[in-house]
């Protein structure tokens, strides 16, 4: 992890936060504004004075701000910790899709000593379709609460989860991709969701900020998204994912179908020099008891080269769930991608 400070840890033991939210009801108005960033932050890196503290100073060169316009969220779930679960509805303006979106920051986010820092952000992706909800908004998998005692542990970043829709309906998969005639999904998902997010939440500017989690056909959209993509996202866990793209609506655009296969797409990225700017870390999940153990392994022995960095995370006993990929996250997973990505920075 880059910079994980003792006082991030220290900050969730103690409990030192002040966490703004509405009503725990479900439906009830949420917000997710956090504590008011100082004016050295506000100002445009290097624009601080002399005596400026040197937190604050690296957090303003790195951060940015919510850009707004801002969303309107409402109370989807409740943690114990007190931190909410919002969700609200997202016109994609670049990809013309609208759908669900639900997000959750962790309670050090609401930290003044973290005002003026950015946080890193995992989009979350579920198996199956993925519509018209995104599993892992629920508190029974436990991701949210799971990412909070990681972080206490210092195994995890206190990362900001956001949950959109995978696909535009419950009748095909799409495959995280804009496949010719349909639903745009694939930049849905990697620009009309990031933008989302950054015009309400304060993120990093690079990269080192941007990750993603998914399962199965989730995993497969996370998977390709970072390796289209790796100057926007660093790293991805990908658990029993699909290793190449199987929709049906891809007939007739073979052309489309493999410039969207991860396969390809890892082998042209591998063929890259292995600088620290083309490295991108893809954390693999597989259970024992599920029948994708060969294929994830090939997967990351084959296009595990060059700036490609590849894990592979066996769960014992582990079958194809959300459950099982959970812990596996907890196994190793989480801290591994934690490791490579950015930490938020203290102001003091």
């Amino acid at each position: 992890m880059k910079r994980l400070p003792k006082a991030l840890i220290a900050a969730v033991a103690l409990g030192s936060v002040a966490l703004v939210s509405g009503c725990s009801e479900e439906g009830e108005p949420v917000s997710f504004d956090g504590p008011t960033a100082t004016a050295t932050a506000r100002q445009p890196a290097g624009g601080g004075s002399k005596g400026n503290n040197n937190g604050v100073s690296e957090a303003a060169a790195k951060t940015l701000m919510p850009t707004g316009p801002k969303a309107s969220f409402t109370t989807q779930n409740s943690l114990d910790d007190g931190t909410k679960i919002g969700v609200t509805t997202l016109e994609g303006k670049k990809s013309g899709f609208t759908g669900k979106v639900w997000v959750w920051a962790p309670k050090e986010y609401f930290d003044p000593t973290y005002a003026n820092s950015g946080f890193p952000v995992l989009i979350a992706l579920p198996g199956g379709n993925g519509y018209p909800k995104n599993y892992w908004m629920g508190t029974d998998l436990k991701l949210q609460s799971s990412i909070s005692k990681w972080s206490k542990e210092g195994k995890s970043l206190p990362f900001v989860v956001v949950m959109p829709v995978l696909n535009p309906d419950d009748k095909y998969y799409y495959d995280g991709s804009d496949i010719p005639g349909q639903p745009k999904m694939g930049t849905w998902m990697t620009e009309d969701v990031p933008d989302f997010v950054r015009a309400n939440f304060r993120t990093f500017k690079s990269r080192d900020g941007w990750a993603f989690m998914g399962s199965s056909s989730g995993a497969f959209v996370g998977l390709k998204s970072v390796l289209q993509h790796p100057d926007r996202f660093k790293a991805v866990i990908a658990s029993g994912p699909d290793t190449v793209p199987d929709s049906p609506l891809w007939s007739g655009h073979e052309a489309e179908r493999q410039a969207n296969n991860p396969e390809k797409l890892a082998k042209a990225l591998g063929a890259k020099p292995d600088t620290k700017g083309n490295a991108v870390y893809l954390a693999f999940q597989v259970g024992t008891k599920e029948s994708g153990m060969k294929k994830v392994q090939n997967f990351a022995r084959v296009y595990g080269k060059g700036p490609v960095k590849t894990r592979v995370q066996v769960i014992q006993d582990g079958e194809h769930n959300a459950k099982t990929y959970v812990k596996g996250m907890g196994d190793g997973s989480i801290q591994w991608i934690s490791e490579h990505m950015q930490a938020p920075i203290p102001s003091s």
